[in-house]
């Protein structure tokens, strides 16, 4: 069951890149909700108005660890933009099932070039 899980969180990110909106729809739940430093716990509808963009100025995610412990999911990846710039994300991601119910998103430090960033508080 933990390689499936795995395997839902690498689709999705693969998803993410090729711009496949439905994809990643279809792996959420009805009752979907995401939150990270700029939401609370808003819903499947919200998150796509709110976050979803257009990947191309992504160049790739490497994700470099993911943990499954019954229904719920730890990934730590690193983002890299066509533009040089970075950054390390973790998210806790929730399952019902094979299905995304919940995604928790903690930001890390962001690099362009490879020099750290600070970022605006």
């Amino acid at each position: 069951m933990s390689a499936d899980k795995a395997g839902v969180i690498r689709d999705l990110f693969a998803a993410y890149l090729r711009n496949d909106r439905k994809a990643v729809e279809d792996a959420f739940t009805a009752d979907f909700t995401f939150t990270s430093p700029f939401d609370d716990g808003i819903d499947k509808a919200t998150y796509f108005a709110l976050c979803w963009r257009v990947a191309d100025w992504i160049a790739q995610h490497d994700l470099e660890r993911i943990a499954v412990d019954g229904d719920v999911a730890f990934v730590t990846y690193r983002c890299v933009a066509k533009d040089g710039k970075s950054f390390r994300n973790t998210e806790v991601f929730g399952f019902e099932g094979d299905l995304i119910r919940s995604i928790d998103v903690y930001f890390g430090a962001t690099y362009k070039d490879g020099v750290f960033q600070k970022q605006a508080s």
